[in-house]
């Protein structure tokens, strides 16, 4: 012990005391501790040494200790050498709450015997362990066993102290607790029995018929007698094994993945991120998705039949707000649909700067996106006539929702709320038709509500909800946004005062010229055959056997316009009257007929005439130049306009350009002039 040399930090870690503490001490009783100094291995200035015996009682019982663990000293027994004690790797908040009583009162003892260990009085030793073993209840053999526990913890938490620097004084407590016994062992079962059990309760089929644990039995039970297994356990252990397997990291969400496939665990299990919202501009990202209701409404069909359905509404939600925008809601949503619902957000909300769209057909069709939806990334650096209708109506980008998962799309929560708070107050609610939620189907009559003219219809029911939608949901305080410290906790509030993303919308004209069904169309020297309908115009008779655009009013069909492939509009085409045969035909479209060939012959003539003219006679007639960048005399004022937003699309300044050339002539564009007030004022609401 005498020839034991420890460094100062140490022995100042035996004693329970702060470094400088310990040299104050050796300056004001030098002659009590024994020091040497050796050489630093890395040089400077010499190291100073402290002989273990002349450290006090507890320091030396606190390094002996540590001797004991590092295997230098073998006194105590062979545990401290060979393995760790059980309490160095225990949790202590598990133990405590499985052992509450045994660890209070471990707690008491230890701090009996630490005492014993420190004391330095003048009491004889055996006789203070014998009084205070009585005290704790215990014989003088057991509390010096005590004694050799505590310090045994003592020494691994100044081990473990060293390596972390953290405070495990908790070990004497532990140490003089009985080791818990280990739980889910289950020795009766074999390593092949067990990966047996395992094998059928995670197997994909067995799993996805929600096999149950007497259905794995009956399968255990037929293996063992195959296998030739004299004894095997009960299903009463096999069950404990089967809840012992749930409880275990990782087995729960293996279990959900074979019984539902990956992309309902994807929907439910999957660890999701949570998007920070308050980093948008208001109308900086659209949400767009639609929703079949639960309930059933009156709807009367274009043949004039009544009829019972599930209404669909199709809807944006702003990112930043979560606000509802363009809201519509008609039998069955398509392509059209979206275009209207857009519209109808662009002229009463403003032009948003992206949109995340559903995965669906209907909105990611070749018409709308301006290329096929089979390409996940919808990329706009292409010609301006095939950009679609998105970047056509003013936006920038579009984005793809995943296939098959709704978590990113904000808008499906806001379905959720729109099921429970409005839907469930309808008496023709029939519950959702969700896999995962078939006993929420309520049975109603339905056909015998409609008969007794209990449902509401289409326009009704429109009007209830724009009621609910601005009374009850833009107005009700959004969690979303009060969990993100929104400074406006409610859609409408912060619709209209938040931080808003801004572009001027289009003209109302372009975007009813958009609204407009488009395809091609080849004309023949009738004309242009669409819908089993023939359309005519004097101007297609130069368009023979060629390929033209055509477009037309999904609510009037009695008219086509037509535009060359590179946009430039050539007339507008109506349904033509077909002529009879003899007494059946129409003196009046006959002597049209007559004039327009007349005209063409007359017109064709004249081409040739102009075109075989020679460059000499030309200048001799007086024609006037063909030259580009002369001086314009004429004084004109150009049209005052609000519109800030001009389209680049060249079918829309085809559209003008025939619009002017008819204002010159005295005629008017019948469609701009009917439609696009009255059009985008409805915003077809209900589309059949």
């Amino acid at each position: 012990m005498q020839d034991a040399y420890i460094t100062l930090e140490e022995a100042a870690a035996f004693e329970g005391i702060k470094y400088n503490t310990l040299v104050q001490r050796m300056k004001r009783a030098p002659n009590q501790y024994d020091t040497k100094t050796q050489a630093r291995e890395g040089g400077g200035k010499d190291q100073v040494l402290i002989s273990v015996a002349s450290l006090t009682a507890k320091a030396r019982k606190a390094w002996r200790a540590t001797q004991k663990v590092d295997g230098r000293d073998v006194i105590i027994d062979r545990r401290a050498t060979e393995a760790a004690p059980w309490y160095v790797t225990a949790d202590l908040n598990h133990y405590i709450d499985g052992h509450k009583k045994a660890y209070y009162e471990a707690v008491e003892a230890a701090r009996v015997v630490q005492e014993f260990i420190d004391y330095a009085g003048p009491e004889k030793r055996t006789d203070l362990a014998a009084r205070l073993a009585v005290g704790l209840g215990v014989s003088p053999q057991s509390f010096y066993r005590y004694q050799t526990q505590v310090l045994e913890a003592n020494a691994w938490a100044l081990k473990l102290e060293r390596e972390d620097g953290q405070c495990r004084d908790y070990f004497r407590a532990l140490a003089l607790c009985r080791k818990p016994k280990e739980a889910d062992t289950f020795p009766s079962l074999t390593p092949e029995q067990r990966a047996i059990i395992e094998n059928i309760w995670f197997d994909k089929q067995f799993a996805s018929n929600l096999g149950t644990r007497e259905m794995l039995y009956e399968k255990f039970e037929e293996i063992a007698r195959e296998r030739g297994w004299q004894d095997y356990p009960s299903t009463k252990t096999v069950g404990r094994y089967i809840n012992y397997l749930m409880s275990t990291r990782g087995a729960a969400s293996a279990h959900f993945l074979a019984a539902n496939g990956t992309r309902e665990w994807r929907n439910k299990m999957m660890l999701k991120g949570k998007r920070d919202a308050t980093t948008l501009e208001v109308m900086e990202l659209l949400v767009g998705d639609e929703h079949t209701f639960d309930l059933w409404v009156q709807y009367t069909a274009p043949n004039g039949k009544v009829k019972a359905v599930r209404p669909v509404l199709v809807a944006w939600m702003d990112m930043r707000s979560r606000d509802i925008l363009g809201d519509v809601i008609c039998v069955k949503a398509n392509g059209d649909t979206l275009k209207e619902s857009l519209v109808k957000t662009i002229y009463t909300a403003g032009v948003p700067k992206r949109l995340l769209i559903d995965n669906g057909k209907d909105y990611t069709k070749q018409e709308l996106t301006g290329q096929s939806r089979k390409k996940r990334n919808i990329d706009f650096d292409f010609d301006a006539e095939t950009v679609g209708f998105y970047q056509s109506i003013g936006i920038l980008g579009v984005d793809r929702a995943l296939p098959y998962q709704a978590w990113v799309k904000a808008v499906e929560r806001l379905f959720g709320t729109v099921c429970s708070r409005f839907s469930k107050w309808f008496a023709s609610y029939t519950g959702t038709l969700t896999g995962s939620k078939t006993d929420a189907k309520r049975h109603k009559d339905v056909e015998g509500m409609l008969e007794r003219g209990e449902l509401l219809t289409m326009e009704e029911f429109y009007e209830v909800w724009t009621e609910w939608k601005e009374l009850h949901y833009r107005t009700r305080k959004h969690r979303g946004l009060t969990d993100a410290k929104e400074k406006w906790v409610t859609p409408g509030e912060l619709f209209a005062h938040g931080p808003r993303y801004e572009k001027a919308a289009p003209p109302r004209e372009y975007a009813a010229m958009l609204l407009m069904k488009a395809d091609t169309a080849r004309v023949t020297n009738q004309g242009i055959t669409k819908f089993g309908v023939l359309y005519t115009d004097y101007e297609l008779c130069f368009w023979k056997d060629k390929k033209v655009k055509i477009k037309w009013d999904i609510d009037d069909v009695s008219k086509l316009y037509v535009y060359d492939l590179e946009g430039h509009k050539i007339c507008e085409a109506v349904s033509a009257e077909v002529l009879g045969f003899g007494e059946k035909c129409s003196q009046a479209a006959l002597e049209k007929l007559m004039r327009d060939q007349k005209r063409q012959y007359r017109e064709s003539v004249e081409a040739l005439e102009d075109f075989t003219t020679p460059y000499e006679v030309r200048i001799e007639q007086g024609r006037p130049s063909d030259a580009v960048g002369k001086l314009d005399l004429m004084i004109g004022h150009a049209p005052s306009s609000k519109i800030i937003s001009l389209p680049t699309d060249k079918e829309y300044r085809g559209e003008v350009a025939a619009q002017s050339r008819k204002k010159r002539s005295g005629a008017g564009d019948e469609f701009l002039a009917s439609k696009a007030g009255d059009a985008l004022a409805r915003l077809r609401a209900i589309n059949e």
